[in-house]
């Protein structure tokens, strides 16, 4: 996440636990990697120095309570002082009326109407089921654009592309959808300056008169982002910010600082490409993620978002029972690939986070790929029973998937190393005598 400011800060905390010392030489040391990674992040000078001087400050005054040493305490006061920086509370998305109404606002290229499906599929996920209105009428394809994301998801869309008058489209749209739960509204982007903005707003809010009003703000402009959300809090008591495309872009620490430091609540952020990559913004697991920490709460929340229970059930008691058969071993990697991109789920795993790198998780995504295609031309006998592929059936299957003999013995044997992992599951109730670690060693090499 954020790219190299992730990075750098994981680094800076992996030298932390290996330093034997913690005195005031180290410290400052520590410090100046955090300036020198937030600083490469775009993030305000005086706001890096305020908070490099806060972590000094406390890590040298401040005694550890009895129980924590003193690295762990630096770390403890790292963590604290950079959650600080982001707000430290949770800003939800509090929807307590019917109709609930969204107005989406946004700068032309913030990313508004991929973010509006991204919303739409999160509330989906909470049982919301939304209704969108479009009133851009500016921007060409505009509703063509929300009804491929809209249609995909099974959300009512109303919109008329012939129809040039915006208020005229949120009235319809507002008596169109007056019974749903919640309604999302997109207007136009502007491309000029805040103020066109907040001008329309104005002129929709008379009509909409809106439960919540929402910027969403690029990510890569970086501080910019600050002015952007200064003007939109000052206009309005009900504002609330998304931050779209944190997907490694080098500024995001820049546009998330300078957002926080206005007051304007930051709700959600956008963390990659996929419609599932949207989360509310929470700073102490942004934060732990960031730093290297994990955030295995995340973790679980995404697993039972994207898991088919009664199917991973099923998984399980194969495994646990020793009947693993590549039937299962393909449920396996559906789930893995429902929860995201391996790298983000591997960064919620306290310990891993920044341990595996990214080309090793980007190998293995493509070796999960090559599997699956493999597996594809596999008849249902084989793989519920793996012992019946020998080498006339290993020459067809190669054939069929389009690849090396070598590939298809590849995969067999990963699924026997797997099989063997799985029994010492089933023997000691748990990843016993580093069988988690052979899986993935398997995959990483």
């Amino acid at each position: 996440m954020l790219g190299s400011l992730g990075e750098n800060l994981t680094n800076t905390m992996k030298k932390l636990v290996g330093m034997t010392v913690i005195d005031k030489k180290t410290i400052k040391e520590v410090v100046k990697d955090i300036q020198r990674a937030l600083i490469q992040s775009d993030v305000n000078i005086k706001l890096v120095m305020e908070l490099s001087k806060k972590i000094e400050t406390r890590a040298l005054d401040e005694e550890p309570p009895k129980g924590i040493t003193p690295r762990e305490y630096v770390i403890t006061i790292i963590y604290e002082e950079m959650v600080n920086l982001l707000g430290n509370e949770t800003a939800e998305l509090d929807i307590n009326e019917k109709p609930f109404k969204i107005l989406f606002l946004g700068l032309q290229g913030s990313g508004k109407t991929t973010t509006i499906g991204k919303l739409c599929r999160y509330l989906q996920k909470k049982g919301l089921n939304p209704a969108v209105v479009c009133t851009d009428t500016w921007r060409p394809a505009a509703y063509e654009q929300l009804k491929q994301l809209t249609e995909e998801m099974q959300i009512p869309l109303y919109g008329d592309p012939n129809n040039k008058d915006a208020l005229d489209l949120a009235e319809k749209g507002l008596k169109e959808f007056r019974n749903k739960k919640v309604i999302i509204f997109d207007t136009a982007g502007r491309h000029k300056e805040e103020s066109d903005l907040l001008n329309e707003m104005n002129q929709l809010d008379k009509i909409v008169e809106p439960s919540e009003a929402i910027l969403v703000i690029d990510g890569t402009i970086g501080q910019q982002a600050g002015e952007q959300a200064k003007a939109f809090s000052k206009a309005t008591d009900i504002g609330s910010i998304i931050i779209s495309k944190l997907d490694g872009s080098a500024k995001g620490g820049g546009a998330l600082s300078a957002v926080a430091e206005t007051g304007a609540p930051i709700k959600f952020i956008g963390t990659g490409e996929r419609i599932d990559d949207f989360e509310l913004f929470d700073p102490k697991r942004f934060i732990s993620r960031l730093l290297g920490m994990g955030d295995i709460q995340s973790l679980i929340e995404k697993a039972e978002e994207n898991i088919d229970e009664d199917l991973a059930e099923k998984t399980m008691n194969a495994m646990m029972s020793g009947k693993f058969t590549l039937m299962d071993m393909r449920n396996q990697f559906d789930m893995m690939k429902k929860m995201g991109p391996m790298q983000q789920v591997l960064n919620m795993i306290p310990g891993l986070g920044g341990k595996i790198p990214k080309e090793a998780t980007k190998l293995t995504e493509d070796k999960i790929g090559s599997y699956k295609v493999i597996m594809s031309s596999m008849t249902k006998e084989e793989m519920e029973n793996p012992k019946l592929i020998k080498q006339s059936r290993i020459m067809r299957i190669s054939r069929g998937a389009g690849v090396d003999e070598a590939d298809v013995k590849d995969l067999l044997k990963y699924y026997n190393n797997a099989k063997k992992a799985m029994k010492g599951l089933g023997k000691h109730g748990r990843m016993g005598g580093g069988s988690m670690n052979r899986m993935m060693n398997q995959f990483m090499k």
